[in-house]
């Protein structure tokens, strides 16, 4: 059964900097993405970012553009969202799951997921 795992949120003012990393283990030969999600309380999750296996192609949301970036250490089976110029509005529990339909920005594509990481940022 394939499991992600995250890591590295915590509370950074506004303008900081956190790395969050996704540990995934017993990914199947059919996953094709990697995607970050997140969650504020009382809203919907939403899509933050994605990475292709094969190719390293990326998409993001457009609030997180120029400051977020997504990666994989492909020998350590893991995803990273780097996360730059951090705001108030970015604050939420992150989650990270897998995809085998390619580059898609809603969570029904996805599965596998975390048990997710808070990240708040104070103004």
């Amino acid at each position: 059964q394939a499991q992600s795992v995250e890591s590295g949120g915590g509370l950074v003012q506004a303008g900081g900097s956190l790395r969050l990393s996704c540990a995934s283990s017993g990914r199947t030969s059919s996953t094709s993405a990697m995607g970050w999600f997140r969650q504020a309380p009382g809203k919907e999750r939403e899509f933050v970012a994605a990475i292709l296996w094969r190719n390293n192609k990326t998409e993001y949301r457009d609030s997180v553009k120029g400051r977020f970036t997504i990666s994989r250490d492909n020998a350590k089976n893991t995803v990273y969202l780097q996360m730059n110029s951090l705001k108030p509005e970015d604050t939420a529990v992150y989650y990270c799951a897998a995809t085998e339909y390619g580059l898609r920005d809603h969570a029904v594509y996805y599965a596998y997921w975390g048990q997710g990481t808070q990240v708040t940022v104070s103004s």
